[in-house]
């Protein structure tokens, strides 16, 4: 022991004894900014209208392909909220050809995965494999995504599934707020529809599924995506093989959404909470407004990054609440900024007061180029991650098609981000993140914070709005 404990202070004099200059020296320059080089692609289009495009990626030995069709939430009808998750989760129940377990059991003998999501615009068909199989997997994802059996015997634990689902979301205070704010900027729009409810759900017949399927999917609204390793003359014959066939079905269509810009207030009462939780935020510009990347800066030196000015303020410096964040939300054609934080009850009005305090001091005062060179290099940062796998530049790729954006979009991305300037951001802060214009959902105890909030739309109401 004493033989330990002199071995340990040997060690500290010794470190004590390190010249000043061997311990804290000056780290290396970070090289110069580059643009993404996008792999080089092969695109072709089959005679029905399905669009094909094939990536070579990485160096592991295995594939990624998706299959995203233009039939999302926004095509369903008046009566149909929640229709299009039921139609997705039943596809994945089998085909014409082979049940549910056989599916599964055949991804996994290719040593992959696979799943489909449902989405406000998109239903997307999501699987992977060994390279090896990666035809195999093209020829499986299009029998499910063109025969799919719908079995009767299915639906109704669909149904009762969605339905746990639905009710567990709709519990959350977040989910409430979210959903209150969307209904609140596209009342007029699917994209603010609230969650469907056990009525909706339960109303749903198989000939409503199999209806939707008929109408909604179809060639002209398919895209195929591959990226990965893998032997691109074999998979140029999968698809070509094995979607041919598919029937072309409705042209793409998605309905564009007609935002609502509205200084309002909803409050959900929620007694005995220990938080409250805000959304506040405003329409703002899509990805295709020349806009839009000096909006996504100005957003993380905001609020949408962890040392955003926000984030230090109400969760570093005063402690009202521990993940607050700021987002820009890309919808189709259009788009929202909000700010969102669950904070403590007692500091809902405070923390409401330093979220304006912060919008107000951007829209007056460009920030230093230090700070702002520090969100560029996160913002650039985080792009080069979402390139960093197959899947993430398959996701790339199908936000250029949904947004009908250019390459150039992705490959200028990283000189684009550096090139905005602090009095950019100044003025992006002025004209797009007005929060006199803005809509406030709270979801928290009316009791505690009826009064906070009415000081709080008292004082914003004396700020003039150009401020």
């Amino acid at each position: 022991m004493n033989k330990l404990l002199s071995f340990a202070i040997a060690v500290l004099v010794a470190c004590s004894t390190i010249p000043a200059t061997a311990q804290k020296q000056t780290p290396p320059e970070g090289g110069t900014p580059r643009n993404f080089t996008l792999p080089e692609k092969q695109e072709f289009t089959l005679p029905n209208g399905v669009s094909a495009t094939l990536v070579p990626y990485g160096k592991i030995p295995k594939v990624t392909v998706s299959m995203v069709v233009e039939a999302g939430n926004v095509h369903e009808g008046p009566n149909q909220n929640g229709l299009a998750d039921i139609v997705g989760k039943l596809m994945e129940e089998g085909t014409a050809t082979r049940n549910g377990k056989q599916i599964a059991e055949e991804v996994a003998r290719m040593g992959g995965a696979l799943n489909i999501s449902i989405g406000p615009n998109q239903t997307i068909l999501y699987g992977d494999a060994l390279s090896e199989y990666g035809p195999e997997l093209v020829r499986l994802m299009a029998d499910i995504l063109q025969q799919p059996a719908f079995p009767e015997s299915e639906l109704e634990r669909i149904k009762n599934d969605f339905k746990r689902q639905m009710n567990l979301a709709r519990a959350q205070p977040g989910t409430q707020a979210q959903s209150k704010y969307r209904g609140a900027l596209y009342p007029n729009h699917p994209y603010g529809r609230d969650l469907p409810t056990d009525k909706e759900i339960d109303a749903f017949t198989l000939e409503q599924v199999r209806d939707f399927y008929q109408k909604q999917f179809g060639a002209a609204r398919t895209d195929v995506y591959v990226a990965g390793q893998f032997d691109t003359g074999a998979l140029k014959e999968a698809i070509t093989s094995s979607l041919s066939q598919m029937e072309r079905g409705p042209a793409p269509e998605i309905p564009v959404a007609e935002p609502v810009t509205k200084s309002d207030m909803i409050v959900i009462d929620r007694p005995g909470a220990p938080q409250s939780t805000i959304v506040m935020g405003l329409p703002v510009v899509d990805p295709s407004h020349p806009d839009y990347m000096a909006l996504r800066i100005t957003n993380s030196l905001l609020g949408g990054s962890f040392g955003s000015r926000i984030t230090r303020n109400i969760r570093e410096d005063k402690g009202y609440t521990y993940s607050p964040r700021s987002v820009v939300s890309e919808r189709y054609k259009v788009g929202d900024w909000a700010q969102i934080a669950d904070v403590t009850t007692e500091h809902t009005g405070n923390s409401l007061k330093e979220i304006v305090y912060e919008i107000d001091r951007l829209r007056t005062e460009p920030p230093s180029e230090e700070e702002l060179q520090g969100i560029k290099n996160y913002e650039a940062g985080l792009f080069v991650l979402r390139n960093s796998t197959p899947g993430g530049i398959i996701s790339q790729l199908n936000f250029l098609d949904l947004h009908k954006l250019p390459d150039s979009f992705l490959t200028n991305q990283v000189e684009r981000i550096h090139a905005v300037t602090p009095q950019q951001v100044q003025e992006t802060a002025e004209k797009y993140i007005r929060p006199n214009d803005m809509t406030l959902v709270v979801v928290g105890d009316k009791k505690q914070i009826d009064k906070q909030l009415q000081k709080f739309q008292q004082d914003l109401k004396k700020k003039p709005a150009a401020q």
